[in-house]
């Protein structure tokens, strides 16, 4: 299995470097199917005749994948290519030729037999490919399977709205928060201490490819508690909810170096910087897309609202307020009550809706052609703030 995976990397540089080469001079691409042709020359000559080893279908999953990752760079839905290097990623996928023996937890791979693995869950469905991965010393078979699905109906009838935070890692509009878990920050001591004793060691020596070793166990033990609580998360709240409306964060923003430059150098860098670590830590990308499948397969939906001016704009009488913050009391006219932002933008949101006539049912179908301002999930109500003198709006009709 490592020399399959050590062949599919070879390939993807080798055509990588020739299609970039290409790209530069002639200003077109060479495609797939040209690169097939190529595949069999290579295999052909001296220098790169172990190719023949590795399945053909595998290496051509690599050029499919290239000639996949050139048209989305093109589409701008990624980034350019890069090489691999080897210990990266190193996997190998196959599209046919393999057998899955479920009874004996045994599958067959095509150029090298029978191989025992662990079954973590049944499959259903028709196998179609499999995709066998190498990470921190350990091997990972995946099976994508094809079978009908009817058409599904969520039990639940609930919708509910989702602030992510760092304090709270997300608060709902039902007033239920989950706190955050830190995976990194719990283990960034120990993972530094071994950082450090690896820059001691002489490269590439035994003691050196060891405490390598360990360092990339312990990036897996904290990506798995990560995504283990992720999961756990995710799969409770689109369970118990139909629809969930989330603001369209952009990560890659919010976490962005506040250093500056020489000329313009950054204020409040190192604060900027410890915010930006619990931020990645977090993980909101993967929470937002694990929620976004585990709603479809019930028959869910997840909605997502532009973010600007949502812990700004008053849930009650739509009007901008630009001095709100974190602190600031929220008081209701049925209810005078102290709570956070987070928690009074839903629950003010929700009064909004109720006072409006619109059940829960029927406002899902309005809010995909509303406007930002009339989406009222994660608006703040305000009764009139000493520091604001701008008139409040009268109270909309119900």
């Amino acid at each position: 299995m490592r020399r399959f995976a050590g062949c599919c990397r070879f390939l993807w540089n080798k055509a990588f470097a020739l299609e970039k080469e290409t790209c530069e001079n002639e200003g077109k691409r060479l495609g797939f199917s040209l690169f097939c042709k190529f595949l069999r020359d290579w295999k052909k000559e001296n220098d790169t005749s172990f190719l023949v080893e590795a399945h053909s279908q595998i290496l051509q999953q690599v050029l499919k994948d290239l000639d996949r990752a050139y048209k989305n760079f093109f589409a701008k839905r990624a980034d350019f290519p890069r090489f691999k290097r080897k210990g990266g990623h190193d996997a190998f996928r196959s599209p046919q030729g393999f057998k899955l023996d479920e009874g004996n937890s045994r599958i067959f791979l095509p150029k090298i037999g029978r191989v025992r693995y662990r079954n973590s869950r049944r499959t259903e469905g028709m196998p179609k490919q499999v995709t066998v991965s190498f990470a921190a010393g350990k091997w990972y078979v995946s099976i994508q399977t094809e079978r009908e699905v009817p058409e599904p109906v969520h039990p639940s009838q609930v919708a509910v709205g989702m602030d992510m935070g760092v304090a709270r890692f997300v608060t709902l509009s039902d007033g239920s928060s989950i706190r955050p878990l830190h995976s990194f920050r719990k283990h960034e001591k120990k993972l530094a201490a071994l950082q450090r004793k690896l820059a001691k060691r002489t490269k590439f020596s035994a003691n050196w490819q060891k405490l390598k070793a360990r360092i990339q166990r312990l990036h897996r033990k904290i990506a798995n508690v990560r995504n283990d609580f992720l999961h756990k998360a995710t799969t409770a709240i689109s369970k118990n909810h139909a629809v969930i409306v989330i603001e369209d964060l952009t990560v890659r923003n919010m976490s962005r170096s506040a250093s500056g430059t020489l000329e313009t150098p950054g204020k409040n860098v190192r604060a900027k910087a410890g915010l930006n670590k619990s931020i990645l830590d977090q993980g909101w990308f993967e929470f937002r897309r694990q929620l976004a499948y585990k709603l479809a397969w019930p028959g869910g939906n997840l909605l997502v609202i532009p973010p600007q001016y949502t812990s700004q704009t008053c849930s009650r009488y739509h009007a901008l307020r630009a001095h709100f913050a974190i602190e600031n009391i929220c008081r209701s006219d049925t209810l005078a009550c102290r709570l956070p932002l987070e928690a009074s933008a839903f629950r003010g949101g929700r009064q909004m809706t109720h006072r409006k006539g619109i059940t829960q049912r029927r406002i899902w179908g309005a809010v995909k052609h509303a406007s930002p301002v009339s989406v009222n999930i994660f608006r703040m109500e305000c009764s009139g703030c000493p520091a604001c003198s701008v008139p409040l709006p009268p109270l909309l009709p119900a």
